[in-house]
C-alpha cells in the first residue's frame, strides 16, 4: 500500500493553508460563511443521530471557521486541528469579524497521528480533507481510536469518482477556465471529458496529492469496515442540460435510489454520519484541563500544562502556546514543516526575508499569510542551503489577469549562479508553483526574469507577476 501522506505533501499543505486561509480576507470570509451555512444545515438534519457533541474535534480545520460555528451556534466545546498552525492563528480573526465569543482549543497536528487519548472524544468532524490521503483507511483508524464508544464521525464534501467521463485532461476552477471550458461547464458537458475533480490541478500543482479514486461503493465498504451505523447524504451534479438528462434517466432506473445511481454515473460529493459501536456513553464534562484528553505525539504519554501555558511530556517533548496555537506535531515533522527563519527560505510572510533580496523587488503587500512582492522584468535573491542536498528550487507566485491583457502568455525564466535552470509558459491566470533542479553549491544567486511587462495607471511601476515564497526543498519526491 502506498504511503498515506508523504512529508513533501505535508510541507505543501502547510504552505498552501498558510497562503490561502485568509489570504484574501473578504473573499475567504464569504466562502467560509457559505460553507458554515451548508454544514450547519447538515448537522441540524442529523442532530438526532449525532447526539451530544462535547468534546469534539475537527481535523483539517483550516482557519477553524466550522469549529467556531459548532462552539457558538451549538454550544459545543472541543478542539480544532490542522497541519498549518498559521491558518489556525489567522483564523482567530473570524471571532472578531463574526462576533463569536467562544473558541475551541487550537492545535497544529497530524490526522495520521492524532495527539489525543484513546476514546477521549464524542464527535470528530472532517470537511474536504480525506481525499488528501492516499490511504484514507489510515485516517479512519485514527478517528475510530480517539472516539468514545458510541461516538460519531461526521465527514462531508468528499469527491465521488465519476463513471461517465473520458478523462482527457485536467481543468482548473471556473475563474481560471478558458471561454470554451466555461461554456461546456454551463451546458453540463465539461464533466464528461475532464480527468478528475475540476480545480484539483491547483492543489496538485502546489504539491498536494489528491485521491479521487473513490467510487460511492468504495466509500460504502470503507465506512462499513470501521463503523457500526451510518447515514449518507449524496450530492450529485446537475449542471446544465448535459447532466440533468442523465439525472432524470437515473431517476427512472432507481436500482438503489436516484441519488445513488446519479452519483455513480456523474460523481458528486458524499457526506456521512458514522457511529462507532458501543454506548451510548455519557459524554465527559468539559473542563479547563483539556490536556487530560491529549497525548504526546512522540511517545504517546500523558501531557501536562504549566502555569506558563506550555504542554509538556516526561519524554522531554514541549509545545508552548504560540499565538493561541499548540503545535503538537511529532518532533521530526515539526522540525521540517516549521523551519523558521532560515537562509534557504524566503518567506514573504516572515520578517527578515528582505535580507535575502537583491535587485528588482517592490514593496511588501498583502495580509496574513498572503504576503507578496511584485517584480518587474527581472529580480534577484540569494539562498544558502541548510544541508548537503541535492536540492530543488521552489517558487510560488501569482499571475494576474493584467498579465494576459494583450493576449500573450506569461513567460518566466530562472537562472541560478549564472546558469539556466528553467523556463515556463503560463497560459492561465492564478496561482503558480514552479520547481527547478539546482547544482550542488555552497550558495545560490537566483535571477528571475518575467514577461510581459504591464502597468496599471496611475501606478507607474513596471509589473509582471508577484511572488510570495522561494525556497530550497529536498530533491527526493517523497522527502
Amino acid at each position: 500500500m502506498s504511503e498515506a501522506q508523504s512529508l513533501s505533501v505535508k510541507r505543501a499543505e502547510v504552505e498552501f493553508h498558510k497562503f490561502a486561509s485568509l489570504g484574501e480576507p473578504e473573499r475567504a470570509v464569504g466562502v467560509y460563511a457559505e460553507e458554515n451555512q451548508r454544514r450547519r444545515g447538515l448537522i441540524l438534519k442529523h442532530l438526532d443521530f449525532i447526539g451530544p457533541m462535547t468534546p469534539f474535534l475537527e481535523i483539517g480545520a483550516n482557519a477553524g471557521h466550522t469549529s467556531y460555528m459548532l462552539a457558538n451556534d451549538f454550544g459545543a466545546s472541543g478542539f480544532m486541528l490542522d497541519l498549518s498552525a498559521d491558518a489556525l492563528r489567522y483564523g482567530a480573526a473570524l471571532q472578531d469579524i463574526w462576533g463569536m465569543p467562544r473558541s475551541p482549543v487550537r492545535i497544529a497536528g497530524d490526522a495520521l497521528n492524532l495527539p489525543f487519548q484513546d476514546g477521549s472524544l464524542r464527535l470528530v468532524m472532517a470537511y474536504q480533507m480525506l481525499s488528501q490521503f492516499m490511504d484514507i483507511a489510515s485516517v479512519f483508524r485514527e478517528v475510530r481510536r480517539v472516539l468514545a464508544p458510541g461516538g460519531v464521525f461526521l465527514f462531508a464534501e468528499e469527491p465521488l469518482k465519476r463513471l461517465l467521463s473520458l478523462r482527457l485532461y485536467r481543468c482548473p476552477y471556473y475563474e481560471a477556465m478558458k471561454p470554451w471550458e466555461r461554456r461546456l461547464h454551463d451546458w453540463g458537458l465539461l464533466g464528461y471529458v475532464v480527468r478528475d475533480v475540476i480545480g484539483a490541478a491547483q492543489e496538485e500543482g502546489f504539491g498536494i496529492r489528491q485521491n479521487h479514486d473513490m467510487y460511492l461503493t468504495r466509500w460504502h465498504r470503507l465506512i462499513g469496515a470501521h463503523f457500526a451505523e451510518r447515514r449518507y447524504e449524496i450530492f450529485a451534479p446537475e449542471h446544465g442540460w448535459g447532466e440533468r438528462l442523465v439525472a432524470r434517466l437515473a431517476g427512472r432506473l432507481r436500482p438503489r435510489g436516484p441519488a445513488w445511481t446519479t452519483a455513480r454515473l456523474l460523481g458528486g460529493t458524499l457526506a456521512a454520519v458514522c457511529r462507532k459501536e458501543g454506548g451510548p456513553r455519557t459524554p465527559d464534562r468539559w473542563t479547563d484541563r483539556f490536556e487530560t484528553m491529549l497525548r504526546c505525539p512522540d511517545c504517546r504519554g500523558a501531557l501536562d500544562r504549566s502555569g506558563e501555558d506550555e504542554l509538556s511530556c516526561a519524554c522531554g517533548y514541549r509545545a508552548p502556546n504560540e499565538g493561541g496555537v499548540y503545535n503538537l506535531l511529532p518532533t521530526s515533522e515539526k522540525r521540517e514543516l516549521y523551519p523558521g527563519d532560515r537562509p534557504d527560505i524566503v518567506d514573504f510572510s516572515l520578517p527578515g526575508h528582505e535580507r535575502a533580496l537583491t535587485e528588482g523587488w517592490y514593496k511588501l503587500e498583502g495580509v496574513f499569510g498572503n504576503k507578496y512582492r511584485w517584480i518587474g522584468p527581472r529580480a534577484g535573491l540569494r539562498l544558502t542551503p541548510a544541508g548537503a542536498g541535492p536540492w530543488r528550487l521552489r517558487l510560488r507566485g501569482h499571475a494576474p489577469a493584467q498579465s494576459f491583457g494583450h493576449g500573450q502568455p506569461v513567460r518566466l525564466e530562472i537562472a541560478v549562479n549564472g546558469q539556466h535552470a528553467g523556463r515556463w509558459t503560463l497560459d492561465r491566470t492564478g496561482l503558480f508553483v514552479l520547481e527547478a533542479g539546482v547544482p550542488a553549491a555552497a550558495g545560490y544567486h537566483v535571477e528571475i526574469t518575467a514577461s510581459p511587462v504591464w502597468q496599471s495607471p496611475p501606478d507607474d511601476r513596471l509589473l509582471t507577476v508577484n511572488l510570495s515564497l522561494i525556497r530550497l526543498v529536498p530533491a527526493g519526491a517523497e522527502n
